[in-house]
């Protein structure tokens, strides 16, 4: 049922006084009577975490997390209000007791359940909850799976229904989450309207909305109202009243790189009193070919290719929403479509939904299952895990950015990589259950049975979905991106990204605390800084592991540029028309802690090089270049937007000084969601060895350059192609800086005389719009400052240059 947001009527007038917290050992205090003995409460804030609490006291710290699952941790407040309540707890973390004034009311034992309870207040009640030690009920003898995963521990975490966020050595850092950690709300225990159906679906431009509404008492008038439409409804059996709207015309809600996420707020009228239903989106979601043949997604009817990062807690020790609204408008700035939210965190709140709603940002949602051989056959489990899924479901249900639903991460894929058969690893919930339970809810949705999955096996690139870190993890040439063929790549692309300079944490190799923020895998011989700096030695020609040791800052400048070098050439490969890739999420939008993790935005929310990246890859009008070998460079130029671009293509070929050994300009017009591609040779009209690949003779060129402008001569997308190792060696390239103004605050014009290589922007408190892009020689660019007042004091230097260029005040 979609979520009720009343107007009219009013929830009954409740004040909770101020929270406390203690801690005792587990099962000091079998209840509230208990607690008279217990000293060191200290303030603690609801919702949020015992261990946000305890950081706020001073008797804990996110760098020496203590253990607290192997204590009971108990909240306390006093609540001022009179009469019948519903209590709503929208998230208990994780065995949970309740009492109120001193009666138990409620023992719950997921994470992932909004529990409600009918109350009386009786003026001024006291409610305690606890939260029972989790370590000693993992610790408790239960039935073991028949595969163990290494990435999380202990085994016994299959029973239980919460987040291993924090048992993934490695991954994460290992934070315990304990309390209530989403708020806890009070309503009328008969509320006028008890429940909402609202399905919105488009049909060509005719957009529908069906309602079924369950209304308590007599009713005269039931009206709906929506996208300036009304219609009456009908009572067809006592209290149920349902009913329809066609919207002729009505403005489809589109993903941002495609058009605008047009929301129509849904309005009942029930005999004059006001029920705001939230707001809806009209738009359609079908697949493009089958799931075995690989995920691909249309949104109103237009194949849309998905790009964008999987999803973090904003904030990992008090698990609240503080932080998600910057988040997801940088996924958006960078030109993000999708973010999904996997297996190994916890459900996003409302909020997320309602700014992807806003945003344009789709969602592909995993249920909180990774990794283990789940107990779907124990009964118990089974209803817990269908409680969630509905709960999830209906609170969800009007989100037009909701798209894919899908089974858990790597379930699949564990068992499969252990060896196991197709009927141990298929399991039947995500294959039979979990479609039948989303037909119910949300017919518009896609379900995906496992992340990855529809291979072979459950990891082949090709089928369905898959995580490919081929480029990446496996060390893979760039080559490999186009020859595994991935139909749609759910995860990709991680590498211990490194912060900007000056990102608070861990500064460098030489800081002791800097392995601790590499991410790892458990059992393996290498990190993923290894990974690193396998693309540094093959594109720059360097040794990484002497110059870790030589020049650590050297390292790291070389370090960001690799990572943004592999990711613009993977989603090159992967979004030229002949690609049967249609979608990459790369791992992941925000590091979890401090250090060089693999998130693209660092855990204080600053963009890292590969976001930088990932912006200029994920453009909807583009210009890409690819190695065609003997066929050349081809030149493809994408315009996904609804209107026709009228554009002109430069190519040049050319030595880092500039001097040009081909050249040639086409003045031509993109349709409206249509791509088109031209050889090297039809763009120049000549025989060029533009890849290196006949050599007759030494080749003439260091790079090409293609550059795509609007009608207006504005540059809107360039892209470069090397047909040797990237220019690192340091020399003068006249880099220059000027100040100017811009639209979006104070910025620089940044010039070249020379091919400048990853030209690096860095600045005192603030973060440019742009930043380690290529600048071809002879050519300029203008990077803003958007958050600033005025031009920050900061520095543009190239990773082949002997300039550095100062610019800007101090603050």
């Amino acid at each position: 049922m979609a979520r009720i947001r009343c107007v009219d009527e009013r929830a009954p007038e409740v004040q909770f006084g101020p929270w406390m917290l203690a801690v005792t050992p587990p099962g000091a205090c079998a209840g509230p009577a208990d607690l008279d003995a217990v000293t060191g409460w200290i303030p603690a804030t609801v919702p949020g975490t015992a261990a946000a609490a305890l950081r706020a006291a001073g008797r804990w710290s996110e760098a020496a997390p203590e253990p607290i699952h192997d204590r009971d941790v108990w909240y306390r407040s006093r609540i001022a209000g009179a009469g019948p309540a519903r209590l709503r707890f929208e998230g208990l973390a994780t065995l949970a007791e309740v009492w109120l004034d001193g009666a138990p009311i409620l023992c719950t034992r997921s994470m992932f359940e909004a529990p409600t309870v009918d109350v009386e207040l009786g003026g001024v009640s006291e409610l305690v909850l606890c939260f029972r030690a989790l370590r000693e009920e993992l610790d408790r003898p239960a039935k073991r799976g028949r595969w163990r995963p290494r990435m999380i521990t202990p085994g016994s975490l299959r029973h239980l229904r919460t987040s291993v966020l924090g048992f993934m050595p490695g991954w994460c850092p290992e934070i315990d989450h304990v309390g209530p950690f989403r708020p806890l709300t009070v309503g009328p225990v008969r509320p006028r309207m008890a429940a909402a159906d609202v399905r919105s679906t488009l049909e060509g431009d005719i957009g529908h909305l069906a309602v079924r509404l369950r209304i308590d008492g007599r009713t005269d008038s039931v009206i709906l109202a929506c996208g300036g439409g009304e219609a009456s409804l009908t009572e067809v059996e006592p209290g149920l009243f349902t009913g329809a709207l066609a919207l002729p015309g009505i403005a489809p809600w589109w993903p941002h790189t495609h058009g605008v996420p047009n929301l129509y707020p849904v309005e009942v009228r029930v005999d004059g009193a006001r029920f705001d239903l939230g707001r809806v989106g009209f738009r359609s979601l079908t697949l493009t070919r089958p799931f075995e043949d690989g995920l691909s997604l249309a949104v109103n009817g237009v194949p849309v290719f998905c790009r964008g990062a999987v999803w973090t807690p904003p904030d990992l020790v008090g698990l609240g929403s503080d932080g998600t609204r910057t988040l997801l408008m940088r996924a958006r700035a960078a030109g993000m479509n999708m973010l999904r939210v996997p297996g190994t965190t916890l459900y996003p709140d409302s909020d997320f939904y309602n700014l992807c709603d806003e945003f344009g940002i789709l969602v592909w949602q995993d249920l909180m299952l990774a990794n283990f051989d789940y107990p779907h056959a124990d009964p118990a489990f089974a209803s817990q895990l269908d409680c969630e899924l509905t709960g999830f479901l209906e609170r969800t249900q009007t989100a037009p950015s909701l798209c894919v639903l899908c089974g858990g991460s790597e379930v699949w894929q564990q068992a499969a990589m252990l060896g196991a058969p197709r009927a141990v690893w298929a399991d039947t919930f995500c294959a039979t259950t979990l479609p039948a339970r989303a037909a119910d809810l949300r017919p518009d949705l896609i379900v995906v049975p496992n992340s990855p999955s529809g291979g072979d096996l459950p990891f082949s690139p090709r089928g369905g979905c898959t995580h490919y870190f081929g480029v990446g993890a496996y060390r893979r040439p760039l080559e490999d991106a186009r020859r595994a063929e991935p139909g749609f790549a759910s995860e990709c692309l991680a590498f211990a990204n490194p912060p900007e300079p000056g990102t608070p944490g861990p500064t460098g190799p030489a800081d002791p605390l800097w392995p601790a923020g590499i991410p790892r895998d458990r059992g393996a011989d290498w990190d993923f800084e290894t990974v690193r700096d396998h693309y540094v030695a093959l594109l720059y020609g360097v040794d990484p592991a002497a110059l870790r040791v030589e020049d650590p800052d050297r390292y790291l400048e070389l370090g960001r540029a690799a990572v943004a070098e592999v990711m613009e050439a993977t989603f090159a490969e992967w979004r030229r028309p002949r690609s049967p890739t249609a979608g990459g999420l790369v791992l992941m939008l925000r590091d979890l802690g401090p250090g060089a993790g693999w998130g693209v935005i660092d855990w204080t929310q600053r963009p890292k090089s590969a976001w930088y990246a990932l912006k200029r890859a994920f453009r909807p009008v583009q210009v890409l270049l690819t190695d065609e070998g003997l066929d050349g460079l081809h030149v493809h130029v994408l315009n996904e937007t609804a209107a026709a671009q009228d554009l002109t293509l430069r190519l040049t070929l050319c030595d880092v000084g500039g001097r040009v050994a081909a050249r040639a300009e086409r003045v031509l017009t993109a349709g409206p969601r249509a791509a088109l591609t031209l050889s090297s040779a039809a763009v120049l009209g000549r025989f060029f060895d533009t890849t290196d690949s006949y050599r007759f003779g030494p080749r003439i060129h260091d790079l090409a350059h293609a550059r795509l402008s609007d009608a207006d001569g504005r540059v809107i997308a360039e892209s470069f192609h090397f047909p040797g190792l990237r220019p690192v060696l340091r020399e003068a390239v006249g880099l220059r800086a000027e100040p100017v103004a811009t639209g979006e605050g104070p910025g620089l014009r940044i010039s070249t005389a020379r091919f400048a290589c990853s030209v690096q922007v860095q600045a005192s408190g603030v973060w440019p719009v742009e930043s380690g892009f290529h600048l071809a020689p002879g050519s300029s660019r203008i990077v803003a400052f958007a958050d600033a007042a005025r031009l920050p004091r900061g520095s543009v230097r190239a990773i082949n240059s002997s300039e550095i260029v100062e610019f800007g005040h101090d603050a």
